[in-house]
């Protein structure tokens, strides 16, 4: 199988690009920067059409991640990449596969979870979810990021592209144990005693293990009855103050420092991000792929951070030899 990856330098990106390289498939990553890889990686911009198209002609499957990172503070100048960087990539790879001769089967876009209201109240599904956008008193940052999700998927969608099915990729925090990722920046926080609850610790944390998210990303290839938009995130989203506590008994540490959302408001602009990432619940559920009877393999975050740590502790000690 050919897989064609634009923007999978990232931490998802590897994971996927890992996964099918072990199996044998042909993968090849469209970055921006050259890099060394096991896999084939061509450089693009994601703005214009180049050399890097004929990598999508005759593939069977693309799974575009582009998208400027938005761990960062929402400044005009980061809004606007943010956003360009997602719309603009996604249009243009619209107009590359819908002239190519023999175009990809399917094209996987990715969105976010994020694009649900913040949810303390009940679980969203892809069925009776409520996007957000039109809370009372939401915060300008967390209206941008769904402004964001809901342009990402109207460029995805509004273009047909009668010979290749389309899913959009409404993920949650996806956890594995690659330096710099998600659980890395989780965990270093635990370590350093740092891991407890954040705010009120009642907005739920919704998340997936990277095994999880390659065996879904496998059957939303492998099942033609996938289209639209589907949740991947754990069916057991938990509360905040659970989370990090799980966190902490998987490191084998009975502390974390608290922080109030005065602090965290603090903290996330000396490190140059938002609070957003932390203090909007996101309480969503996989509905379509239970539907589809679909079973994950870690239900339960306690159980996904207690591998991950595992992991993560012996990938450290074989990396110190």
């Amino acid at each position: 199988m050919r897989v064609v990856i634009p923007g999978g330098s990232g931490q998802v990106g590897q994971v996927l690009a890992r996964h099918f390289h072990a199996k044998g498939d042909e993968v090849t990553v469209l970055s921006r920067r050259v890099a060394v890889a096991p896999w084939r990686v061509v450089v693009w911009d994601g703005r214009t059409a180049g050399d890097w198209v004929r990598e999508l002609e005759g593939s069977d499957v693309c799974i575009n991640l582009t998208g400027r990172s938005v761990n960062c503070r929402y400044t005009p100048e980061n809004r606007r990449e943010i956003f360009d960087s997602r719309v603009f990539s996604t249009r243009l790879l619209n107009e590359v596969i819908a002239g190519l001769e023999r175009p990809p089967a399917v094209w996987l876009n990715s969105s976010t979870a994020t694009i649900y209201r913040h949810a303390l109240d009940r679980p969203m599904d892809e069925f009776t979810g409520e996007l957000g956008g039109d809370e009372p008193g939401a915060p300008d940052t967390w209206n941008f990021s769904i402004d964001v999700a809901k342009g990402w998927e109207e460029a995805f969608f509004s273009t047909p592209t009668p010979r290749t099915r389309k899913v959009a990729l409404r993920s949650a925090m996806t956890f594995s144990t690659d330096a710099g990722g998600v659980f890395d920046v989780f965990l270093g926080l635990v370590r350093r005693g740092l891991g407890g609850t954040n705010g009120k610790g009642t907005q739920y944390v919704s998340w997936i293990h990277e095994t999880d998210f390659v065996r879904a990303i496998e059957l939303l290839i492998a099942d033609a009855r996938f289209t639209g938009a589907v949740n991947l995130a754990a069916p057991n989203p938990l509360p905040n103050r659970e989370f990090m506590r799980a966190m902490r008994e998987a490191w084998g540490i009975g502390f974390g420092l608290p922080t109030a959302e005065w602090m965290i408001a603090i903290g996330t602009w000396a490190m140059r991000t938002e609070s957003e990432l932390v203090l909007k619940s996101r309480r969503v559920v996989p509905g379509r792929l239970l539907e589809a009877g679909f079973e994950f393999r870690y239900t339960e975050w306690p159980v996904a951070a207690r591998e991950l740590v595992e992991r993560w502790r012996a990938g450290r000690a074989a990396s110190a030899h």
